[in-house]
């Protein structure tokens, strides 16, 4: 998991430098803000899990930095610090949302406690919040499902980038979600009310491309017969989503930094500029620092779109989400068909036991076969149809008996968990061997525990 971010917010360099020195070498990712309106830009762009501020600043005061911080992300923890005096203003800031606060000077010993304390009071509100029904339906996360940690990251950098008007740039690879992930950003941003309009560039030539967004005046090439208006100007205070950005061409790109950087537009065939107003948000599979290298995109279109960069993480990365996912999917599927299949657990630890190339597209098709597929109403593990990627062999010599064998093994193993609902135990029993001879066939053969 990565480490916890604080922000540290003191007008004095030398207190705010100590106090971050001390957390980093406990291993924290800290960021350091020098005034209140320093913090606030920061809390508006960056996601933090405790904010350190001292109270007595100027024009912006902690308690300003700690209402704004609550207002961005409830759940963040506020610590504030007092000096000789201020504690009339540290019951305050308690009154008003505040963690915990500490007085200056204080031990290392301390500001770790508390820290540690606040941690721990955040992360059970976000284990809580992030996934109760009133928490997705609020914020239209329902399409996005898991409760693993890549999630909840994600989940809380979406809701708190959202409300601004940031550009976002979501990578990730095939059928990881990016379009959800942008819906979710313009159904929580204060654009949700005007258009979301994704556009695929790897399926649309360049030529038509930049008409369809950009318009194009009469006469600008053959079959221009009148002034068309483009996306841009008819979803003018909505939301652009640009999926599989690094398949446009430089031309089309240096078009497009234009509108991100200057908010105007040129038709196709015309010299004068229109003003538009939209958020961007493009999504990639590939790694843009190499397209960059490559001359195929541009750099400084790249640290454009790069403002707020977020990672749809793959699907073996969170394995822990595949049983939500897949009883989700199967939910739907007979809600579709109005048919009542249950998934058993042998075929749930198939599922997980598969690395996913295709990610959570693969995942719902696979649900969908094997529920369409099913002899009864119950989805056992020899419906689920994995597509096994080859093994890779420097010849095409045949495979080796040890090889045959530890297929067989595998699927009997899999078989006798399947007929015993997943009990290792009852398992081991059918197999004729002990529990422990069982999890160590499993663990030689790759197979997972769970």
């Amino acid at each position: 998991m990565s480490p916890a971010r604080v922000l540290i917010v003191d007008d004095q360099r030398n207190m705010r430098s100590t106090t971050a020195l001390v957390l980093r070498q406990s291993g924290f990712d800290v960021s350091e803000a020098e005034s209140g309106k320093v913090a606030l830009e920061k809390l508006l762009t960056e996601p933090f899990d405790v904010v350190l501020t001292d109270l007595r600043m100027e024009p912006t005061t902690g308690l300003d930095v700690l209402r704004e911080a609550l207002e961005i992300a409830p759940a963040t923890q506020v610590i504030v610090m007092t000096g000789y005096g201020t504690v009339e203003s540290a019951v305050e800031a308690m009154q008003l949302g505040a963690h915990d606060y500490i007085a200056k000077p204080f031990k290392e010993s301390e500001l770790l406690l508390r820290v540690q304390r606040a941690l721990e009071k955040r992360r059970l509100l976000v284990d809580v919040g992030l996934f109760s029904d009133d928490f997705r339906k609020r914020y239209q996360l329902d399409a996005l499902v898991g409760r693993s940690a890549p999630m909840r990251d994600l989940l809380t950098k979406i809701v708190r980038v959202a409300p601004t008007d940031a550009t976002v740039l979501i990578t990730g690879e095939s059928g990881t979600g990016k379009e959800l992930i942008a819906r979710a950003i313009h159904a929580n941003s204060k654009r949700a009310q005007r258009p979301f309009v994704p556009v695929n560039c790897a399926a649309i030539s360049e030529q038509l491309l930049e008409s369809e967004l950009f318009g194009h005046v009469k006469g600008a090439f053959t079959g221009a017969v009148k002034l068309r208006q483009g996306l841009f100007e008819e979803a003018s205070g909505g939301t652009f989503f640009f999926d599989e950005i690094a398949e446009t061409t430089p031309a089309f790109q240096a078009k497009l930094l234009r509108v991100i950087q200057e908010h105007e537009i040129r038709r196709v065939g015309d010299n004068a500029s229109i003003r538009v107003d939209v958020r961007v948000i493009a999504a990639t599979n590939q790694d843009l620092r190499s397209a960059i290298a490559e001359r195929r995109f541009r750099e400084d279109l790249f640290y454009r779109l790069n403002v707020v960069p977020l990672t749809a993480p793959p699907l073996r990365e969170r394995r822990e989400d595949v049983p939500l996912l897949a009883q989700h999917f199967l939910a739907r599927f007979n809600q579709r068909n109005g048919i009542q299949r249950s998934l058993t657990q042998g075929a749930l630890a198939r599922m997980i036991s598969h690395d996913f190339p295709g990610n959570v597209r693969e995942l719902e098709n696979l649900v969908e076969q094997a529920a369409a597929l099913s002899r009864s109403e119950e989805i056992a593990s020899e419906d689920v149809q994995l597509e096994q990627a080859p093994l890779p062999r420097k010849d095409d010599s045949p495979r080796t008996l040890a090889q045959e064998v530890d297929d067989a093994e595998r699927r009997a193993i899999e078989n006798a968990i399947d007929r015993n609902g997943g009990g290792l135990e009852k398992a081991a029993r059918d197999l004729g061997v002990s529990t422990t001879t069982l999890w160590r066939k499993m663990k030689r053969l790759g197979m997972r525990k769970d």
